[in-house]
């Protein structure tokens, strides 16, 4: 079967749940500065912002910050496949749209876990480009790691190209791009919040690609 479309997926609550080694993290990198630790739901709604937002928004300076991030990637790199699972219909919606698009990913998180945990759960094969933390000046919800993606893909019609994401983050990151975007109800923003950028809005990464 030709492949005519692109799709680019989001992780931390678009494919994965590592929830546990996120906040985990956080809370490692707070006990290692003798700082107390911020309340566990202020940490959850900051996932899927870069990690250098996410410090300064739990009040951590700039120039602190560095540090904190290195005692928070020491941490998650010990634990991250052991504290992190595929969400439900994840691999059913990576397989079945393998079969009609070319497959990539954008996230927040750096493309070194990323593949790590995607080749843990078995599905690294499947995806063409994967852009993290590192591979980016500017984060979603900038548009840069899309055209990257985009750049590692054969050619394309933006019109045939959707996003895939749990968050404003994602959605405002492939409008910005020029390019579908599709929010899901799996990961971290309630209903409400998306409502707010997209009306393309699915339970799941599935339910979101058997759409298109």
């Amino acid at each position: 079967m030709q492949k005519d479309k692109i799709i680019l997926f989001d992780l931390d609550g678009t494919l994965i749940d590592s929830t546990k080694a996120i906040y985990e993290s956080f809370c490692v990198a707070f006990e290692v500065h003798k700082k107390e630790i911020p309340a566990k739901e202020v940490i959850i709604a900051q996932i899927g912002y870069p990690l250098e937002n996410v410090f300064e928004t739990l009040g951590i300076g700039k120039k602190e910050s560095m540090s904190y991030i290195l005692a928070y990637k020491e941490h998650y790199g010990k634990i991250c496949k052991a504290k992190t699972h595929l969400l439900n219909n994840a691999k059913e919606a990576i397989l079945e749209s393998y079969e009609f698009a070319y497959l990539g990913v954008v996230t927040t998180k750096t493309a070194q876990y990323s593949k790590i945990l995607l080749e843990y759960f078995g599905v690294l094969e499947y995806f063409t480009g994967i852009i993290g933390r590192e591979d980016v000046a500017k984060p979603k919800p900038d548009s840069e790691g899309i055209l990257k993606a985009l750049e590692l893909m054969p050619k394309y019609d933006k019109k045939k190209v959707t996003m895939v994401g749990d968050t404003p983050l994602d959605i405002i990151a492939a409008q910005d791009a020029g390019i579908n975007a599709m929010g899901v109800l799996s990961g971290y923003a309630p209903l409400e919040l998306l409502q707010k950028y997209t009306h393309q809005i699915f339970a799941d990464a599935l339910e979101a690609i058997r759409s298109i």
